[in-house]
């Protein structure tokens, strides 16, 4: 298995999808080998000047603790605990975050033992040894093993309250299906869907599919902003968040951190679509049944 890197670079970087990709053989994938930290580092491109958010050894701490904590538990159940303590600690604006090299440095040149540890597939196919995907180490936002956390906190985190991010990181088929739909953006249309899972509307990923569902196919015809209207988002609470990265005390390992505060979601927003969606569903239900396998 892939251990921790043994000469952990000072600061993050920048790490291209094509140089990623070179590394990505069987042996890492498998966690046999781990990548070639010095060839990797060569290639890097520096981030530029982000100050204390671009130090490694925050991040680092963060993933050796979440591997202790869960070591004898279901890897999967580390990503409610994860996703809101990375999101502090990287303090990233989205177009930031948005930078595929940034996720690609982290899984290869920071922390690819947590990758094969957390996404490791029980067994392989035919002969070949089980493997992780190479999506998780370079791919997409909601596939990428650290920038789906990054994104699921962003996108589900209520102004600077992360207790909705542990019940969506806490079923899988909310990061798996959710975080794909281009609705989610809507921060009322996010916070509602949340509402229907911790509230036990859905509970089954079969059931969160089937949600997922119903409620993208409706907004093709239903405006959900103008349906529930968000306020008025003010980016200098988030500047301010970040800027105080300089002086913030180590994340919190038994509370949760607090974001940035830019405002809650509008409740009677949250409450409207709640009620739309819990129709929505029922009347797909009805029609179509839920299918589709629970994911891990």
């Amino acid at each position: 298995m892939t251990d921790k890197p043994e000469h952990l670079p000072e600061r993050l970087a920048w790490l291209s999808d094509i140089n990623a990709a070179k590394y990505l053989g069987m042996e890492v994938l498998s966690g046999q080998e781990a990548p070639p930290y010095i060839a990797l580092n060569k290639l890097t491109e520096p981030l530029g000047d982000m100050g204390a958010r671009s130090e490694v050894v925050p991040v680092r701490d963060l993933i050796d603790d979440v591997m202790h904590l869960f070591q004898n538990d279901t890897p999967t159940k580390a990503d409610a605990w994860l996703a809101p303590r990375l999101h502090s600690v990287l303090r990233l604006r989205r177009s930031e975050a948005a930078d595929s090299r940034l996720w690609n440095f982290l899984a290869l040149a920071v922390a690819p033992d947590y990758v094969v540890w957390r996404h490791l597939p029980a067994k392989g196919r035919g002969d070949l040894p089980p493997m992780v995907a190479a999506s998780r180490f370079r791919g997409p936002h909601y596939t990428q093993a650290f920038s789906r956390l990054w994104w699921a906190a962003e996108l589900f985190r209520n102004g600077n309250d992360y207790g909705p991010v542990q019940v969506a990181c806490g079923n899988q088929d909310v990061l798996n299906t959710v975080l794909r739909l281009d609705v989610i953006d809507h921060r009322p249309t996010a916070q509602a869907l949340i509402r229907l899972v911790e509230r036990g509307k859905v509970r089954t990923g079969r059931e969160v599919n089937a949600l997922a569902r119903a409620v993208n196919t409706s907004a093709s015809t239903l405006l959900y902003d103008v349906l529930a209207e968000d306020e008025a988002w003010d980016g200098s609470f988030l500047e301010e968040w970040i800027e105080e990265a300089e002086s913030a005390p180590p994340v919190p390992r038994k509370i949760l951190p607090e974001g940035p505060s830019d405002g809650p979601v509008p409740l009677e927003a949250v409450d409207g679509l709640v009620r739309r969606f819990d129709e929505l569903f029922d009347e797909f239900v009805l029609v179509n049944g839920t299918s589709g396998p629970d994911s891990e």
